[in-house]
């Protein structure tokens, strides 16, 4: 069915919309926070995702998608950066308001510590492979950064925030590579894969969240200090 990705993206959206406007959260008051950063983020992703299509190391199964093409991809997939990230940035604020627990410094940074030398062991052994080559070498440069450079403390609220995101991420990636919508190349990728969904992807959402987050606390406290 051609509106298979289409409809995907609709059910990722369609609640964190909805809830967008509950009293208690109020995430609508967000919005304008949000966007300035899902649209630096959502470029530059499209930009990667227009190269790797290029390079043969994903494809999009056009009996799923509608066939209205931005810059040779389907523009489900352009879509795809702004639902995803949204959903997880509806996510992001209703813990940091109805979750009053948060990670120590300690803990965020053991954590940190640990991505980082996952994303070393992953480039020396898989070098020679775009998806984990970028993938990682993005993760391991966002991490130094927030954690170790810029010392920011959201990354306290941020992990919590991923490990709950990935409850609907298997289920959206799950459907994406399980039907399949999105192909995978077998040389590009690392080949291990959680269910259906290749072992990459999880950092994938990982980069694609910490720079959105990222933005989303800049342009928040901007506005707020702003509006003071």
């Amino acid at each position: 069915m051609k509106y298979t990705y289409l409809l995907i993206n609709f059910l990722t959206i369609v609640f964190p919309v909805a809830l967008s406007f509950d009293k208690r959260v109020a995430f609508h008051k967000s919005w304008r926070f949000i966007w300035p950063g899902m649209v630096i983020t959502g470029f530059f992703f499209l930009v990667w995702d227009v190269l790797f299509t290029i390079k043969d190391v994903w494809r999009f199964n056009p009996q799923y998608v509608l066939g209205i093409n931005i810059m040779g991809l389907p523009i489900e997939e352009v879509m795809f950066f702004f639902t995803v990230p949204f959903a997880c940035l509806f996510i992001y604020t209703c813990l940091n308001h109805y979750l009053n627990y948060m990670l120590s410094d300690m803990v965020s940074e053991i954590i940190s510590g640990a991505i980082a030398v996952l994303s070393v062991l992953v480039l020396i052994f898989n070098y020679t492979k775009l998806y984990p080559l970028v993938t990682f070498s993005l993760l391991l440069v966002l991490i130094v950064l927030f954690e170790y450079v810029l010392r920011k403390r959201w990354l306290n609220r941020f992990y919590i925030m991923y490990i709950v995101a990935l409850i609907p991420f298997y289920i959206v990636n799950g459907a994406l590579t399980s039907i399949p919508v999105v192909l995978y190349s077998k040389t590009q990728t690392m080949g291990d894969r959680v269910w259906t969904i290749p072992f990459e992807d999880h950092f994938y959402l990982m980069v694609l969240l910490l720079m959105n987050v990222g933005f989303f606390e800049y342009f928040g406290k901007k506005g707020v200090a702003k509006d003071e």
